[in-house]
């Protein structure tokens, strides 16, 4: 499966409304097949993870947006089954407190970004100050449109110091999105997931697939890329995730420390 076909090259034009939200059937050899290959890519993934963590010098974040019911949780529980929760930390960023909003927009983010041997997932992040506070007008223009400059810079300075970064869009349509949402109503151990304000939001789908395009062409770099992934069918989006994972920490190589001994001498008594 070539999972490069689903990155934004630096620069180029994004139209989200030709961009797939699901591949055909015979994709990855079907659901049977995919499910089996997420099986050894979530191995293979924990045990990078382990090399990682082991070594202490490089770090990975990913980040992961999307329209609601996305799928940004069920992607992390079922991509990341096999790894070490100790070398793994999730920040799902909400509503700014008090204390963020007195600083700059980034600050709440930095503090989150991995520690060398870390794998990072932002669940939202950052970008939700060039979507959501777009989309409602909750700042003037000219102080949005200048967030991408800042973010990518930020994305940069993490990059120069170490930290790898891949960022997942995750594109469903506003069909998937309506039967995701009766699904939430129509069980009882969903409704939970249900918030009423997600019907506000909906109304706003095309304000939002525009912001979403622009951050896709502004934002995706050499040193932090986006991938644009179908998430209609829940199964390719997460083989697709754990794939570019498994290829992006495979190319990074962690590797176990060497010790300054020689175990075969030594004995435990």
């Amino acid at each position: 499966m070539d999972v490069s076909r689903y990155r934004i090259e630096p620069g180029a034009p994004v139209d989200l409304m030709r961009w797939p939200t699901r591949e055909d059937d015979g994709f990855g050899g079907g659901k049977k097949t995919a499910r089996k290959q997420l099986v050894e890519l979530s191995r293979r993934l924990g045990e990078l993870q382990a090399r990682l963590y082991a070594e202490g010098r490089q770090a990975l974040l990913i980040v992961l947006q999307g329209m609601d019911t996305a799928g940004k949780d069920g992607t992390i529980r079922h991509v990341f089954r096999a790894v070490n929760p100790q070398g793994v930390r999730v920040t799902t960023f909400k509503k700014p407190t008090a204390l963020e909003l007195a600083h700059d927009y980034l600050w709440r983010v930095h503090r989150h970004a991995p520690a060398r041997g870390e794998i990072g997932i932002f669940n939202r992040s950052h970008y939700e100050d060039v979507l959501v506070v777009r989309v409602h007008g909750l700042v003037p223009r000219e102080v949005w449109e200048r967030r991408y400059d800042h973010i990518n810079a930020f994305e940069q300075l993490l990059a120069d110091e170490g930290t790898r970064i891949v960022k997942f869009f995750l594109h469903i349509s506003k069909e998937e999105q309506k039967e995701r949402l009766e699904a939430r109503l129509a069980n009882p151990e969903k409704n939970w997931k249900f918030n009423p304000a997600d019907l506000a939001e909906r109304k706003l789908w095309d304000a939002y697939t525009e912001a979403y395009r622009v951050m896709l062409e502004r934002t995706s770099t050499a040193a932090a890329p986006w991938y644009a992934v179908p998430a209609d069918r829940k199964w390719q989006r997460n083989l697709i995730v754990a794939r570019v994972l498994v290829e992006t920490l495979e190319a990074m190589d962690p590797r176990f420390p060497k010790v300054d001994f020689d175990p075969r001498t030594i004995r435990v008594d």
